[in-house]
């Protein structure tokens, strides 16, 4: 089953919904970060949350999802695009720690609670939205919740989920979100927070079969407006991105370059994906500089 993003709303558009399923994407940033089994499910829980963030968006518009908590697995970045375009990456993704009290992948502890979760979203206006709140778990979930009644004003509920198997590989991956919007009864709330309570864990769910409008229908029953649209890993850098980035270092250090090795390789963060330049790339990059001046 391929990664998709799902939305609805409920309870004659009172509450809307999102859930997604991101196993392969979870996956493939573990492959690519060659993560360890924690660091694999803080990413790929950062990048499931960008990914239905993703959603809320319309056309070209695109965000970011920072999570700087002073844990060892260092700064998380997740990007993703309204059309479903996602990455990630972290500084340190081999950083692993044991199981924590309850015998599951501590994520809390290897993202840290001592920082910030950060969202910037690019809406092609001439500055972006730029919002931050405390860390308040370092499980991310949470986090996100606190980051939407705080920084949007809109009371949400977030269950992320990533099951690590056995080798280190993703075996599910997804997420759920569900807002308030104005006007829903007290009685209505108090039984979706039950019910958020009582239904099983995102990735059990996936286990069991359910596509993200299953899971939906799971917590808040007859769903209307229903619309999917697909997700996946998608880096946006190329050679040219590289290229301009060693443009950036300037003449004096193309010329050290060239000078000492003769050859660079610039390596993207975001998808490790290498590109190397020889001493010819490099004179003709240093000469791009001569040319502007």
């Amino acid at each position: 089953m391929s990664d998709i993003v799902a939305r609805a709303t409920a309870l004659d558009g009172k509450i809307r919904l999102f859930a997604a399923r991101t196993t392969d994407l979870a996956e493939e940033i573990r492959r690519r970060h060659d993560c360890s089994p924690t660091a694999a499910a803080a990413l790929g829980r950062a990048a499931t949350a960008a990914a239905i963030m993703g959603a809320m968006l319309k056309g070209n518009e695109k965000l970011t999802v920072q999570v700087i908590g002073g844990g060892p697995i260092g700064r998380i970045v997740a990007d993703a695009t309204a059309g479903g375009d996602v990455r990630a990456y972290a500084d340190n993704p081999q950083a692993h720690l044991p199981p924590n009290a309850a015998g599951k992948l501590d994520v809390a502890g290897i993202v840290g609670t001592g920082g910030f979760l950060y969202v910037v979203k690019d809406l092609g206006m001439r500055e972006p939205y730029r919002g931050s709140v405390p860390l308040v778990s370092g499980e991310i979930a949470e986090d996100l919740t606190y980051y939407f009644a705080k920084s949007e004003q809109i009371p949400s509920a977030v269950s992320l989920g990533v099951l690590v198997d056995a080798d280190g590989s993703v075996r599910a991956a997804g997420g759920l979100v569900l807002q308030l919007l104005p006007g829903v009864p007290d009685d209505v709330v108090d039984e979706l927070e039950r019910k958020i309570y009582s239904i099983p864990p995102v990735t059990a769910m996936l286990e069991r079969g359910l596509s993200p409008e299953d899971m939906m229908r799971e917590l808040a029953g007859d769903l209307a407006a229903v619309e999917e649209s697909p997700l996946r890993f998608h880096c946006s850098c190329s050679r040219e991105r590289a290229a301009r980035t060693l443009l950036a270092v300037g003449k004096d250090e193309l010329e050290r370059m060239i000078a000492e090795t003769g050859e660079a390789e610039a390596v993207c963060h975001f998808c490790n994906e290498k590109y190397a330049f020889d001493r010819r790339d490099l004179e003709a990059l240093r000469d791009r500089l001569n040319d502007a001046e």
